[in-house]
């Protein structure tokens, strides 16, 4: 297994001087809910530093009011009512969602498909469940990254092909149904466990973790750097907001390794200045300079 190589970076995708509108990337982003309304606001403020146009809908009503006061702040997207996402699926790049979506509200790994939809209550995750599987089979060949409360709701066999997946431990169990303890397995062993399921989906799983381990079904990468501060609320909304910014215009395995590394990068040069008292909102900020050095 190799290590990521930044040299890489430089396969990324610049945009020419000569540039229209929507030229260099567009992307939708779905997610949020009344209790997380928080998680797609991070992962749009680093999307719309990079692509020309985000996108934001969401299934939960509520969000539209949550969307205007957003609007007061941060003015880079456009919020979609939700009636209208599909056209705008149709029209963007690449498409992210998971960020904020509800999840059920009992742990559903031991519990078979059938079981699940028989669950009395739980309307918000069964909610998610319906939209995710909805959606990502309605547009299988659109680019994805499916994230956060889609990956603890969905069945593997809806992962489209080439999608990008970005699980933590927890969301990694709940779609594979296998138990996953980094501090228990060697990297080796966790890569090949890893690898294995990218291949039986055809897809492209981040391992987040200290060293991040990145699998296609004919690659695989570990992608070093980072350090505590990466351990706080919202650094994987970061992740996926930026990963969805490079997929819309690159390779969809070069653009989760290369999303992984500058998240990692960026994290350290704030280490430099502040140790690890920094938030999600200063990596978001910082990503767009970090990224800026590797390229120029």
């Amino acid at each position: 297994m190799e290590v990521f190589d930044v040299n890489k970076l430089k396969n990324l995708y610049r945009p020419d001087s000569n540039s229209n509108g929507e030229d260099n990337g567009s992307v939708v982003i779905i997610g949020g809910s009344s209790l997380f309304h928080g998680a797609p606001i991070l992962a749009l403020k680093t999307a719309s530093r990079i692509v020309d146009m985000v996108f934001f809908s969401s299934p939960e009503p509520s969000i539209g009011e949550v969307a205007e006061q957003i609007k007061s702040k941060l003015m880079s997207f456009i919020w979609v009512p939700w009636n209208e996402i599909e056209a705008y699926i149709n029209k963007s790049d690449a498409v992210l969602i998971g960020p904020g979506l509800m999840r059920f509200t009992h742990e559903q790994e031991d519990l078979k498909t059938e079981e699940i939809n028989n669950i009395d209550g739980d309307h918000d995750g069964k909610l998610t469940r319906e939209v995710t599987k909805r959606l990502l089979s309605e547009f299988k060949s659109k680019k994805w990254v499916i994230d956060a409360g889609s990956l603890q709701v969905m069945d593997a066999k809806w992962i489209p092909e080439n999608a990008i997946l970005t699980p933590n431990n927890k969301e990694m169990e709940l779609l594979f149904g296998n138990k996953i303890h980094n501090s228990r397995l060697k990297i080796q062993e966790l890569s090949e466990f890893i690898q294995e399921r990218a291949k039986a989906h055809n897809c492209i799983i981040v391992a987040k973790g200290p060293e991040t381990i990145v699998a296609s079904p004919d690659e695989i990468v570990l992608v070093k750097g980072g350090n505590a501060g990466l351990t706080k609320g919202g650094s994987g909304d970061v992740l996926a907001g930026l990963t969805v910014a490079l997929l819309a215009k690159n390779d969809p395995f070069l653009s989760a390794c290369s999303a992984s590394f500058i998240e990692k990068a960026a994290a350290d040069e704030l280490y430099k200045k502040v140790g690890t008292n920094y938030n999600m909102d200063d990596l978001a900020d910082e990503i767009p300079q970090v990224l800026h050095g590797f390229l120029k």
